[in-house]
């Protein structure tokens, strides 16, 4: 295959607001990485905090930068040293790239690695026509798993972490944040069998594609009294897990409120700056067990993602609410940003 030597990417240039669509050199590869080209990439959170320029982005991003962690495609070249993945592989990716020498990847805790670069953040990523990511990075898809589904297993791959932390079965179980890792939560909850999923947010276009993806009850937090409502729902018990992926300190309150005694809590949401806990009535004297949760466990959570997709136990197509091709980048970062979608994939080939 004719890979040429210019590509379209968007670029974080320069510090400050703001992406631009750029002309860039294709990237080239070293003996262990391959070069993919993409199908489909789409946007998450991180990219959202990237192109707003906030203080997190500040302190982590260093222009120039082409970003995007979640995407799927082609492999079209391999270095000289890979042998285990081939020209014409169609791969997802796991963005977090470890070092494999540390003691928790040296012990299956790779996703603790305290030397990962992420795709898209500390090295260069996917919103282009082209990627160039280590070998052992990649995930091979079957040939009829369509892109803008097989784009979605980095953040499925969150969802699916969270949700098998603590055991579902038959519990009744709390989902507060219905964006789109939040939906494919209660999608997995579904699956594994929980008795009862109730669900919050504030926008009503997300508590709908909460129930399209499982959820038995929807509540918006800001028109109903989310904790009265749980504790009438579970006549007085409280919810038996509780999976945070909202990152919002009403929705935090709120939870360890209604988690019942012995409870486990899931925590995937990032709050936007230090939370208050009432630590002594939430937790001790509670005696739950709180599980902090980041990226995915490598590779198990791939394989468990591989099981649920595979065995059809979820469906993901309604999780995708836009696509957008490469080049109106910016009004999907606004549709992602209102609240009013699912997740919003990007089309760089189109």
């Amino acid at each position: 295959m004719s890979i040429p030597a210019k590509m379209r990417a968007v670029i974080k240039a320069r510090p400050g607001p703001g992406l631009e669509l750029a002309v860039v050199d294709v990237p080239r590869i070293g003996p262990r990485d391959v070069l993919i080209k993409v199908r489909a990439a789409s946007i998450c959170g991180t990219d959202l905090h990237i192109h707003r320029w906030d203080p997190w982005a500040q302190s982590r991003i260093r222009p120039p930068l082409i970003i995007g962690h979640e995407f799927c495609g082609d492999v079209v070249a391999v270095g000289s040293e890979v042998h285990t993945v081939h020209e014409g592989d169609y791969v997802s990716v796991e963005s977090h790239v470890v070092c494999g020498a540390c003691a928790y990847c040296r012990t299956g805790r790779g996703h603790l690695c305290p030397n990962t670069q992420i795709i898209g953040v500390d090295r260069d990523g996917a919103w282009a026509e082209y990627v160039a990511v280590p070998a052992e990075n990649v995930w091979p898809n079957p040939p009829d798993v369509p892109p803008h589904i097989a784009t979605l297993e980095e953040n499925l791959g969150n969802a699916v972490h969270t949700a098998f932390a603590v055991d579902l079965r038959a519990k009744k179980v709390l989902v507060t944040g219905c964006g789109p890792v939040g939906v494919m939560a209660i999608a997995v909850a579904r699956a594994i069998g929980a008795r009862a999923i109730y669900a919050t947010d504030i926008t009503d276009y997300r508590l709908h594609l909460a129930r399209a993806m499982g959820a038995d009850v929807t509540l918006n937090a800001q028109r109903e009294e989310v904790v009265q409502r749980i504790m009438e729902l579970t006549d007085g018990e409280g919810v038996d897990v509780w999976l945070e992926m909202s990152g919002a300190p009403s929705a935090i309150t709120q939870g360890f409120q209604v988690l019942k005694p012995g409870g486990d809590v899931a925590l995937l949401g990032l709050p936007p700056e230090p939370v208050r806990l009432d630590i002594n009535n939430w937790i001790i004297f509670k005696g739950i067990t709180v599980h902090g949760i980041i990226g995915r466990r490598l590779w198990e959570t791939w394989y468990q993602m591989r099981g649920l997709l595979r065995s059809h136990a979820i469906n993901l197509e309604a999780v995708v609410t836009h696509t957008f091709p490469l080049e109106q980048f910016e009004h999907a970062l606004t549709v992602m940003a209102s609240g009013e979608s699912g997740k919003v994939v990007l089309l760089p080939q189109s």
